[in-house]
């Protein structure tokens, strides 16, 4: 290992301690892509109900970490959080994020899962019920 100089110490104290793989963190909450079993969009995390998935996830693995984005409301994530303490799942809110992040759940383990997968996809009942739900003013005069 490399001693360091008095660079390396200028460096550190402007720009902070290095990092491995900073953008990779800050997307998925603090935690590296390659320990990640599960990921939720923040649009995914907002919709009423909770994914099946992840309830099968954390049934699996009771060592994992649910890593929520404390930016979302209480109300999409109370639903999360409590499914976590139903499983003995610790659950984390992380809301000191430098950037914005488009996740709004992971469900992580303590060492690399290299899983291929992460991402829930939705099905194409889901997308549509989503489409079909029309503005409030069309309903309101009846139209379309």
């Amino acid at each position: 290992m490399a001693e360091k100089n008095v660079n390396d110490y200028l460096e550190e104290g402007i720009y902070g301690p290095k990092e491995l793989k900073p953008d990779e963190k800050r997307r998925f909450l603090g935690t590296f892509r390659e320990r990640v079993l599960l990921a939720l969009t923040k649009k995914q995390v907002m919709k009423k109900g909770t994914f099946p998935e992840v309830e099968q996830m954390l049934h699996d693995h009771p060592d994992a970490v649910m890593v929520v984005n404390g930016k979302l409301g209480y109300k999409a994530l109370s639903a999360y959080t409590k499914l976590a303490s139903s499983y003995g799942v610790e659950s984390q809110r992380i809301t000191s994020l430098d950037k914005q992040s488009d996740i709004g759940l992971v469900l992580a383990k303590g060492e690399a899962v290299h899983k291929e997968e992460i991402f829930v996809e939705e099905t194409e009942t889901e997308q549509g019920r989503e489409e079909e739900q029309k503005p409030w003013w069309k309903k309101l005069f009846g139209l379309g």
